[in-house]
């Protein structure tokens, strides 16, 4: 039965992801401007701009040019910039990786800090430190992303206290990994905007599970404390926070776009936003391609953990 259940998510994971393709080439396609036209200028003759068209594969059939396009997505074929010329998968792989990398390490401080202050919230909870923590998570929760980063900036980044550089460019030729300075303010802007989402949910699953049935039946069997909380609450509290850091992990790859700006980090959402302004429309669907996969990856990771953490749910 378990098998089947993640059978069965897997295979709609598949349809989700073939869904969003269609979806990608319709809206990037009824953009408006033209790509030949971009790429060769306002002078260029109309004979030139339909020469680039079919050149590109731009004047054949939009069902044609899909089938294509998702053939040569699923070989690992991005096909070639309309800008660059070069392979779209060349111009995105160091974007990817480091977005990867600001990923990893945003998620491996934030999920298990939330998690912490979310049990330690709800064990205390309408005493000082729930009380505390609270306001301060609800105040933060209520400031958006950039606001927090540009405070984080003048406090860290300049004449005031400048330990650390305002912005995530790295010299040509160098990774970010080797230059790891450029990670702070990113991982701190980002784990500052999951923290307060994700620290209430954990507080609030952990304190509807204290309350119910099942612990009070634990506790009137004589239970120890620490193990009714353990074995009782916590795994079954569980659930609503694992499909909450799916969503988070999902925001910090694809929606951190902002975060990325105004670091001018070298990842994805920076790689999207030039792709953008530039109309690249092969490069714009890879990006966008590859953000709603790591959401449905991230979603039927976290199906698939609730299924092996939550029996109930197998049936």
């Amino acid at each position: 039965m378990l098998w089947r259940t993640i059978g069965l998510r897997l295979l709609l994971g598949v349809v989700t992801v073939l869904a969003v393709t269609v979806l990608i080439f319709a809206a990037t396609n009824v953009l408006p401007g033209d790509a030949a036209r971009a790429i060769l200028g306002r002078a260029a003759t109309p004979q030139a701009v339909a020469k680039l068209q079919a050149e590109m594969g731009l004047d054949r059939p939009l069902v044609v040019q899909y089938l294509s396009w998702l053939g040569g997505m699923v070989h690992l074929d991005m096909g070639r910039s309309l800008v660059t010329r070069g392979p779209v998968v060349d111009l995105i792989a160091p974007r990817f990786g480091n977005s990867l990398i600001l990923l990893c390490i945003t998620s491996a401080i934030v999920l298990p800090l939330s998690l912490a202050t979310g049990i330690a919230m709800a064990l205390t909870k309408g005493r000082g430190f729930d009380n505390i923590a609270n306001t301060l998570l609800i105040a933060l929760a209520g400031i958006p992303e950039f606001i927090v980063g540009i405070v984080l900036i003048v406090l860290l980044s300049t004449q005031v206290l400048s330990v650390l550089p305002p912005t995530s460019m790295v010299p040509s030729g160098q990774t970010v990994l080797g230059n790891p300075q450029v990670l702070v303010l990113p991982v701190m802007t980002l784990v500052l905007a999951i923290l307060p989402y994700l620290s209430r949910l954990v507080r609030s699953a952990l304190i509807d599970a204290m309350a119910s049935e099942y612990v009070v039946t634990a506790r009137l069997k004589g239970l120890p404390e620490r193990q009714v909380i353990v074995r009782h609450a916590l795994r079954n509290s569980l659930l609503p926070a694992i499909q909450a850091s799916a969503l988070s992990l999902g925001y910090i790859l694809g929606g951190a776009v902002v975060v990325e700006f105004i670091f001018q980090y070298p990842g994805m959402g920076t790689a999207l936003r030039d792709a953008v302004g530039s109309r690249d429309l092969l490069v714009i669907q890879a990006v966008v391609l590859i953000f709603a996969c790591g959401y449905v990856l991230f979603n039927l990771a976290a199906d698939v953990l609730s299924i092996i953490v939550t029996p109930r749910l197998r049936g």
